[in-house]
């Protein structure tokens, strides 16, 4: 299978021209596009992007050079030339920018995808007439840089040459409809950031984007749309097969492969035999067969459909103009298809969405055109696949890069494959292999993925908790395969892994292993080295110790003894539950990797102990702590090592002084270089002079080790007394890691939240993120909540509210998927429905009552429809028994505090894969009555365009037509309440998409390179640091492709260090890049979306573009209310970073009005006292004073000095500018105030309280506004020291700019901290 190592997208041409770097680049080429499959965003790619043909290897040779060639071989030379292509066509030649070390099928994809040369398909390249192999690398052709030019010349077809050809035709023209697919779900992958409108002002007095902005308001629905947008025109009405499709035999004998019926724009109907030597129209007609060429009006044949369709329809040709500019019209990122990650569906979705099924023909035909009919060409032996591309050499640069991109793509493919497989298992379209068995036992293969339940069907978990064991085990083996996968052993191989939750099931999906299904000789164990039955057969096998301890102790596994059920003693490398099996291939496959950790004995004695009552029992025993805790133990052991080894040499040291001090300096050196040359280590000396003893000492760590023994309380049974002392202590290391994740880090957890040191969670997804990253599980978030409950801080009642919340959907989730497990597709809307009802809706109405088809539930007599029997009362009551049982935490309050239905709903649907239709639902009583309204206007009026930008047009009469006329379509009003007043009815739930866990490793190579960007920048070597980060991007998007959460968070991270390094137009796009990738890759309304937008508006703020910045602002905040709520903590720094933005646009009024919300809110989170309520007061004291509103900005000057004051001293450079402030400040008040009382006395009338923009001086009375801000360094005493700056000088002054010596402005940026900047 033969991958392109082409980079996708080059923003690195235009980085490196900002970076000033050394090194030579290549230069952008105008013909060249990204490569996507979306071929309608393909024709305008070259107009958005600037983009550069690089090499798969092409990483700097400072970097080889600075990693002193660490991989064995320098990389070859990479000549970067220009390659000209002689086309057989017009315009008759194109040139690409292309390396010497690409291969030849790079850029033959790169010719497929440009817009002037994307008619070509089939064809090869030649070079002095010599044909030339497309797997060879361009070094490899003779005389290619002396010559660089090539002949491109068509090839025949084959029938799957043929097919692929109208498949991509359909798509570069935009004949190809829409594609109802399980794995994406609607909407799947949309960007919203092209909806974000910016107005452009006219003159300073326009309304900002954030104009009458209600920061209190609940966010409208809309903020989740994407914009509609006209339809593209149409190049064709209809491009099908051919009901005469096959050919018959003896015409396939004569070289026909496939025929087509094409209808034109004009109405004409045409049919086409698709032959080996091109296309032409035939004929055929709909009652007649006859495939020869036509000659009647005029004959028509190309080599290329798109050709033919040019010469046969008048209107093509410039109707396909208009399609490339119409797809130009968005960013390319947001328009190309997602081929390299699973793209993030939506929870809500447009009613234009779901009603947009059109007619297509050819999708039920695509099938064929992919695959053939034997489907021979998409089955693919997955196993052999992933294990040769792990067999794939890594010894140079280029090698690695090839092997990461190979393996990135490969399980991107093969997760898509096997998500859709289990959607079909988990419907029941899949027929078991053993239909006999239990349903839970059955297994399945579909398209050579193996499959089967996460659930205990054959009783291996039965003494650990059954289904709810077997359900956690299949979770954590995909963790443990994804490590095992990551660290990239030597001669260990995995099967390829995803767990897939959908409608209730969780379904397992593996690559078949050969020899799993292979019957062995009698004695013969099934698995070669682990715990065969359980643990009462254990196997060992010689040739996987190697192996298996390098796996150990990677992961922090001791070799330890186990014993059978026959008492005999065995010595295994890894868990007795991780098992080792030899295939029939020769390798080496290491299985069930579900316990690399030690299991949390305190929770299981305090909450799963043999004597508690089964209702009070934890459902069950595979409670495994986390490698994340593993690895922050060790670090703590280590540095206690560190710590007693370095105290000890300072006790020898003094010893050693005290008997000889004259030798001192001698003998320390002495032992300093015995120490370096015992741990093969340099130290580093200090400069002459320095004193020796504040060297950097080396400690030797040879003797340090630390490895815990994962079997430990798993009912071992130790038969000597030897081994039950080493298993004592070892169950004494274990219980030492639990007493860490107790006593240490969950509160440590709960105090850095409180502090602010690190972001606080928008929701649960990111608040679990964040307890994974320290090592908690899930299990500990009542003690999180119950941590955070004791303290009367507003950030950690927040925090115990985000823990409520999350606790509440996950015991929804147990629950749901309870009833949901054994329901036919079918009934899945009805029970979610009545469910979110029962728990959200019963302020509206108390009983609800499911709706169910009774027809229908009569063809399933065997299924249990106990889901309808639930009531509000009952779903309370199991959902706090749930989260008593499995987070120990007893929730007195209500479920969902009023106001924060949405929220709720949003995390359920999340964690069930809901897409529910976008309308405002009605969660109480009082909506009754709005509700009657609502439906007496048209949909397109509650769902307006989110407000992001101040434009508050609502569309054209044309939209509102089309809206209308979709709103009072059939199926919208068959969807109207009737009866009963009920939040969500059955087709308000549109569809259940699958939730996917995967085991794909991240790329160790660009991290590298991006962590060596990182350091040498710390370092302050910014040409090398730049450098470097420029390759780190390279080989993300080479390795990952544009449009993947690794790419969008490397593009976030480098926009950070772009900004910081002054690049601000490459930080700006850098930072939309990350929110557009972040959108679709991981949700529009996902935590890292909302930090990226926020991050974009900074950016494009410091650039001047401040009314763009405030468009992101109000589109993050509102996402942001979606998401958690109004009044989130972290939310003051974005109002106050608004409320300067303002300022800049001379907004004054409106920019005190945002300042007022931040401190309101800081003062609610952080207390009146503190150091950042007195920085909001500062701020807020000038803007008091931009607005003309001297006295209140005095009071609120005072009251910040008084904090600065009482907090940090009198003596501190904050309150002595608070305090020159001050004094300013109220000099200018009072002689405003007599400056008034004069102008008053001569009746000299004010207009509104305004002065005409004048210099001062020029009237005798110092102007309202203009006098209030003087230098504070010095306090004015006479009239002189008035200042006689001008409103920009002013705002520039306050700001911090402009001025020799640092103000009070520039040292806001801790007070209150940035967020946004430490995410």
């Amino acid at each position: 299978m033969g991958i392109s190592c082409r980079p996708i997208i080059k923003l690195t041409t235009r980085l490196r021209t900002a970076s000033d770097s050394t090194r030579t680049s290549t230069k952008p080429d105008a013909n060249n596009a990204h490569a996507t499959t979306d071929s309608n965003a393909q024709s305008n790619a070259n107009a958005n992007a600037a983009l550069t043909n690089g090499t798969s290897g092409n990483v700097s040779k400072e970097h080889d050079k600075e990693d002193g060639d660490r991989d064995g071989s320098g990389a070859a030379d990479d000549n970067v030339f220009q390659l000209t292509i002689k086309l057989p066509h017009a315009p008759g030649q194109t040139q690409i920018m292309v390396s010497s070390q690409e291969q030849v099928q790079d850029i033959r994809q790169s010719i497929v995808e440009t817009p002037h040369t994307f008619q070509y398909s089939c064809f090869h390249l030649e070079h002095q007439g010599k044909r030339i192999n497309d797997f060879i690398e361009l070094s490899e052709v003779a005389g290619i840089v002396e010559d660089p030019t090539c002949q491109l010349v068509e090839d025949p077809y084959t029938e799957a040459q043929a097919r692929m050809h109208v498949v991509r035709v359909r798509e570069l023209i935009g004949a190809a409809g829409d594609r109802p697919d399980l794995v994406a779900g609607i909407d799947a992958g949309v960007s919203l950031c092209d909806s974000v409108e910016i107005s452009a002002a006219s003159n300073e007095r326009d309304p900002s984007p954030v104009a009458d902005y209600d920061l209190d308001e609940p966010a409208p629905i809309a903020t989740l749309l994407a914009r509609s947008r006209d339809p593209a025109p149409k190049t064709v009405k209809s491009i099908a097969l051919s009901s005469w499709n096959p050919p018959p035999y003896h015409l396939r004998m004569r070289g026909h492969l496939i025929y087509l019926q094409v209808v034109t724009n004009e109405g004409e109907q045409f049919y086409i035999t698709s032959h080996v030597s091109g296309f032409y129209v035939n004929r055929s007609t709909n009652h007649k067969f006859d495939p020869a060429p036509r000659s009647e009006p005029k004959s028509a044949s190309a080599h290329s459909l798109i050709n033919l369709l040019s010469q046969i329809s008048p209107s093509f040709e410039e109707s396909f103009k208009q399609l490339q500019e119409y797809n130009g019209r968005r960013d390319p990122l947001a328009s190309y298809a997602l081929s390299n990650s699973i793209p993030a569906a939506p929870w809500l979705v447009a009613p234009s969405s779901i009603h947009q099924h059109q007619s297509d023909l050819t999708r039920t035909q695509e099938a064929f055109l992919l695959s053939g009919a034997e489907n021979a060409d998409t089955l693919r032996d997955w196993n052999e696949e992933f294990q040769s591309t792990r067999e794939l050499p890594k010894e140079t640069v280029h090698d690695r890069i090839f092997r990461e991109r190979l393996t990135s793509k490969l399980f991107a493919e093969y997760n898509e494959a096997a998500v859709r497989g289990a959607c079909l298992v988990a419907r029941g379209e899949v027929q078991p292999l053993n239909p006999t068995e239990a349903k839970d036992a059955q297994i399945f293969v579909y398209n050579n993925v193996f499959y089967s339940f996460g659930a205990d069907g054959v009783g291996t978990f039965a003494s650990d908790g059954g289904d709810e064991a077997a359900r956690i085990a299949t979770g954590k083996d995909v963790q443990g395969v994804k490590a095992v996968n990551q660290l990239d052993i030597n001669g260990l191989f995995t099967p390829g892994t995803v767990v897939v939750d959908y409608m209730g099931k969780r379904v397992v999906g593996q690559s078949i292993v050969p020899g799993i299904f292979k019957q062995r000789e009698p004695g013969e164990h099934q698995i070669d080295y682990g715990g065969v039955e359980g643990k009462d057969v254990i196997a060992t096998h010689e040739e996987f110790a190697q192996p298996f301890s390098e796996l150990s102790k990677a992961m922090r596994v001791k070799k330890h003894a186990v014993w059978d059920k026959e008492g005999k003693k065995h010595e295994l490398e890894a868990s007795v539950e991780t098992k080792g099996l030899m295939g029939t291939d020769g390798r080496k496959y290491v299985l069930d990797l579900y316990r690399i950790t030690p299991l949390d004995i305190a929770w299981l004695e305090k909450h799963c102990a043999e004597d508690q009552a089964e209702e009070s029992r934890y459902p069950h025993r595979m409670t495994v702590l986390r490698p994340e805790l593993v690895e922050s133990f060790r670090i703590k052991k280590m540095r206690e090592y560190v710590t007693s080894q370095l105290e000890q040499k300072r006790s020898e040291r003094e010893q050693a002084a005290a008997g000889a001090s004259e030798d001192k300096t001698e003998e320390s050196g002495k032992t300093d270089t015995q120490e370096s040359e015992t741990n093969g280590e340099v130290v580093p000396k200090e400069e002459d002079g320095a004193n020796p003893q504040e060297q950097q000492e080396a400690v030797d760590m040879s003797g340090f080790t630390f490895s815990l023994n994962p079997d430990v309380f798993s009912g071992q049974l130790p038969q000597t007394d030897a081994d039950r002392d080493e298993w004592a202590q070892d169950e004494v290391q274990v219980r030492a890691l639990g007493e860490y994740l107790t006593e240490d880090v969950i509160p440590r957890l709960v105090r850095h939240l409180q502090e602010g040191d690190v972001g606080f969670p928008m929701d649960g997804h990111s608040l679990v993120r964040e307890m994974h990253r320290r090592g908690v599980n899930v299990r500990y978030i009542g003690d999180v909540a119950r941590l955070a409950s004791e303290k009367t801080d507003k950030r950690l009642q927040a925090l115990a509210q985000l823990c409520r919340q999350e606790m509440v959907s996950r015991a929804f989730k147990h629950i749901s998927n309870g009833y949901l497990r054994v329901l036919p597709p079918c009934f899945v809307q009805s029970a979610v429905a009545h469910l979110l009802n029962c728990l959200l809706g019963t302020q509206l109405n108390a009983k609800p009552h499911a709706e169910v088809d009774e027809d229908l539930k009569a063809l399933y007599p065997e299924v249990s429809f106990d889901y309808q029997k639930e009531s509000p009362e009952g779903l309370s009551t199991s959902i706090r028994r749930q989260i008593l049982l499995r987070y120990r935490y007893e929730l007195q309050d209500e479920l969902v505090p009023p106001g924060r239905e949405l929220q709720a709903l949003r995390e359920i649907s999340k964690k069930l894969g809901l897409q529910l239709e976008a309308k405002d639902y009605l969660f109480t009583k009082e909506g009754v009555a709005a509700s009657t309204k609502l439906a007496e206007k048209n949909s397109s009026d509650s769902l307006a365009e989110p407000q992001a930008n101040g434009n508050h047009s609502t569309g054209s009469k044309k939209n509102k037509k089309k809206n209308k006329q979709a709103e009072n379509s059939p199926n919208r009003q068959a969807s109207s309440p009737v009866g009963a007043p009920l939040t969500f009815r059955a087709d308000d739930i549109v569809n259940i998409v699958p939730l996917v866990k995967e085991a794909s490793p991240k790329s160790t190579l660009a991290e590298e390179a991006l962590d060596a960007g990182k350091m040498s920048i710390q370092q302050d070597q910014k040409e090398l640091g730049q450098e470097l980060l420029l390759e780190s991007l390279s080989l993300h998007e080479q390795i990952y492709g544009i449009l993947h959460p690794e790419v969008a968070r490397v593009y976030y991270a480098l926009s950070n260090l772009y900004f910081n390094l002054d690049e601000k137009s490459a930080a700006v796009e850098l930072a939309k890049k990350a929110a557009i990738v972040s959108e679709r890759t991981l949700g529009v309304d996902d935590a890292e979306t909302i930090l990226a937008y926020l991050n974009l508006s900074l950016f494009e703020h410091a650039t001047g573009n401040t009314r763009s910045a405030l468009a992101y602002v109000r589109h993050a905040l509102n996402l942001w209310k979606i998401v958690y709520g109004t009044r989130h903590p972290d939310s003051i720094t974005t109002i106050n970073n608004a409320a300067v933005m303002l300022q800049t646009l001379k907004q004054f009024h409106e920019s005190r009005l945002w300042f007022e919300a931040s401190l309101t809110i800081c003062e609610e989170v952080a207390g009146k006292q503190s150091i950042n309520t007195a920085t909001l007061l500062f701020q807020l004291a000038q803007a008091l004073a931009l607005d003309h509103d001297s006295k209140q900005a005095v009071s609120r000057m005072r009251e910040s000095y008084s904090i600065f004051k009482s907090e940090l001293g009198p003596e501190n450079q904050n309150t002595k500018e608070a305090e020159n402030w001050l004094e300013t400040l109220t000099y200018n008040a009072v002689s405003q105030a007599k400056q008034a009382s004069i102008l008053q006395n001569r009746r000299i009338l004010l207009r509104n309280g305004r002065t005409s923009r004048v210099q001062m001086g020029t009237r005798p009375q110092p102007p309202v506004g203009q006098s209030e801000v003087v230098q504070p360094s010095t306090p004015v005493k006479t009239r002189a020291g008035v200042d006689q700056r001008n409103v920009d000088e002013l705002i520039k002054y306050i700001n911090g700019e402009g001025s020799s010596k640092q103000t009070t402005a520039k040292k806001q940026q801790a007070n209150p901290k940035r967020r946004q900047q430490r995410a």
